[in-house]
């Protein structure tokens, strides 16, 4: 069984985000979207908030479902027996931090990476600029899945 994790803070889900999990549920058998929580960091959206703009988003997708975790993702693999991680890329500063991060993975477990180009569409966004879009009342929707709705 080809599992993959496909970790993030997803504060929120963007369209890339949605694009890529939606371009790799044919290369998988199973994708486990993992919402990492780290305390140091402060987020626009609660943990259940951006649980249920996932869950919403992927309802009709049975072989996506939704955890949360802490730590490092190699150790949420492990426990979930998933075998790869799936990451995107939106430029070539996302290759370099990611490929950083996915050799260190491979060196600590084995676990490969995989790595999805963004959509040219979608390329551009990031969940800072809808952040900063929502922070500034513009039209964040055209950003981001229709399960993220919020109100403003």
């Amino acid at each position: 069984m080809r599992k993959a994790i496909f970790p993030g803070s997803f504060d929120p889900i963007t369209l890339g985000h949605y694009d890529i999990i939606k371009r790799s549920i044919p290369l998988f058998d199973e994708i486990v979207i993992a919402i990492g929580v780290n305390a140091e960091k402060k987020y626009m959206f609660t943990l259940e908030e951006r649980l249920r703009f996932i869950e919403e988003a992927f309802k009709d997708d049975k072989s996506v479902s939704v955890v949360t975790y802490e730590g490092l993702t190699i150790d949420l693999c492990k426990k979930l027996k998933a075998n790869f991680i799936l990451r995107g890329l939106r430029n070539p500063a996302d290759f370099e931090f990611e490929k950083a991060i996915a050799h260190t993975n491979r060196k600590l477990s084995k676990i490969e990476t995989v790595f999805l180009l963004t959509a040219a569409n979608t390329s551009y966004i990031s969940s800072s600029i809808v952040r900063d879009v929502l922070r500034n009342g513009g039209d964040y929707t055209v950003l981001v899945p229709d399960s993220v709705r919020v109100k403003l």
